[in-house]
């Protein structure tokens, strides 16, 4: 065949038009007018062989800009094994979509499941959907679940700790949902009891969201957060990165009723295309509001292992008006990427690329500190990314990195800046970038 993914061959092609009584492809376009059909050649440029197609495409990427990266703020650029392309290009995940019929779509279904399986022992939560588009809808769609569990309730709080893309979001969907939401500010880098327990106070809370991680970079402690919004009869819901999980406390075990996140933190290069893969997961009992699909596992006639579709709230799948969302999966194409990272990687690799991210993060802030152009902002926790209070413009630091192919010191906030360091950062790259800074005068 011509085209490897076409799977109609010309009889049956012959076969469909003869159905309906069609002599030719052609004829299917009879009734477009003939004077706007362009008969003329195309003025297309002269074909070129395989090697030419390269060489021009090289000479292309020769115009890029390579930075090399170091900060974070959601987006973080973790070690991809080489094999993962190659695994995901198998025959029965090509073309995974939406699993329609489960007797043509098991290696799409034992993905889902295995996805489902993984990122719930890493959340401590019961249970999971697959997927969503990012973090950020993620984020928008537990406000929403809030909402629809708790009922007749007006308000969700959201911390000022979160980041700002994901507060941007949410707010598009309160606006437009009716959802009133309130802020909870940070004290010294954390969201604030003392202020979350006074909005709690203030009555008619159906949810509160909080990172696990913040915008800061720093590990948050949730101690009794949890509490004070049960006992106000609301949702506890925690942001978190899902690779940062398999070294710091889950959700689970701080108490979360939801937990939303990004799992591009799992091995999904910066840029891949575009998508990331939201996750979206929850306690047994919030199971029905959870949007999206939930694939299970049972036996079909002959006794063997099968998947199926077990829940799939979806409006694909119901009316529109019943769906609990209409903005709810991915391609799962990303779902499957961090699938076959996660059971490469294992949890005691995992915990080596936290451990490894972990050391280049703290040897990267105390070097800096050393430049003298920074000073520290908070001290608190942190896992693979900080914030330094720059004692220079953020601007004269970002052109001088730019100068060496670096991308860092993100503004957090006026004065705050953001580094980040993974596994692939080597002690070296942080020595070299740390001597060229100390030539930057302060």
């Amino acid at each position: 065949m011509a085209f490897a993914y076409f799977p109609h061959t010309e009889d049956d092609v012959r076969q469909m038009l003869d159905r309906i009584g069609v002599g030719s492809l052609e004829d299917l376009y009879s009734d477009v007018p003939q004077d706007v059909i362009y008969r003329d050649e195309f003025d297309l440029p002269d074909a070129m062989s395989e090697l030419e197609v390269r060489q021009y495409f090289e000479g292309l990427a020769e115009y890029n800009t390579s930075l090399f990266c170091l900060c974070g703020l959601g987006a973080y650029d973790h070690y991809s094994p080489a094999v993962i392309p190659h695994i995901i290009s198998r025959s029965e995940f090509l073309t995974a979509y939406t699993p329609y019929q489960p007797e043509v779509s098991q290696g799409t279904l034992r993905y889902i499941f295995e996805y489902q399986s993984m990122i719930t022992e890493l959340t401590g939560m019961d249970c999971t959907n697959a997927s969503m588009y990012d973090g950020a809808t993620a984020a928008a769609e537990a406000m929403m679940m809030a909402m629809a569990s708790t009922k007749k309730k007006t308000r969700v709080l959201l911390s000022e700790g979160l980041l700002p893309q994901v507060v941007g979001v949410v707010k598009t969907y309160a606006k437009f949902n009716g959802v009133q939401l309130g802020f909870i500010p940070c004290q010294d880098g954390q969201t604030s009891y003392g202020a979350l327990a006074a909005e709690l106070a203030a009555g008619d809370v159906a949810g509160v969201l909080v990172p696990g991680i913040n915008r800061y970079g720093i590990i948050e402690d949730m101690t009794g957060f949890a509490d004070a919004v049960h006992a106000q009869k609301g949702l506890y819901m925690v942001y978190s990165d899902p690779s940062s999980l398999a070294v710091i406390k889950t959700p689970g075990e701080w108490g979360a009723d939801i937990v939303c996140g990004d799992s591009q933190s799992l091995g999904i290069p910066l840029c891949y295309g575009g998508p990331y893969v939201g996750f979206l997961a929850c306690k047994k009992e919030h199971v029905r509001k959870l949007p999206g699909r939930i694939v299970g596992a049972t036996r079909d006639v002959d006794g063997k292992r099968a998947y199926v579709l077990t829940l799939q709230a979806r409006e694909q799948h119901i009316r529109r008006e019943k769906a609990t969302s209409n903005i709810c999966s991915n391609q799962s194409l990303m779902a499957l990427y961090v699938t076959v990272y996660m059971s490469l990687m294992g949890p005691k690799g995992l915990r080596e690329v936290n451990e490894l991210s972990y050391g280049g993060a703290h040897y990267l802030h105390d070097r800096l500190l050393e430049t003298g152009l920074f000073e520290k902002a908070f001290d608190k926790p942190f896992l693979k990314e900080f914030t330094l209070k720059a004692l220079v413009p953020a601007r004269k630091i970002q052109d001088a990195l730019m100068l060496i192919g670096v991308f860092g010191a993100v503004e957090v906030e006026e004065g705050l800046v953001n580094f980040c360091v993974t596994e692939k950062v080597s002690k070296e790259n942080i020595d070299a970038v740390v001597e060229y800074l100390k030539e930057l005068e302060a």
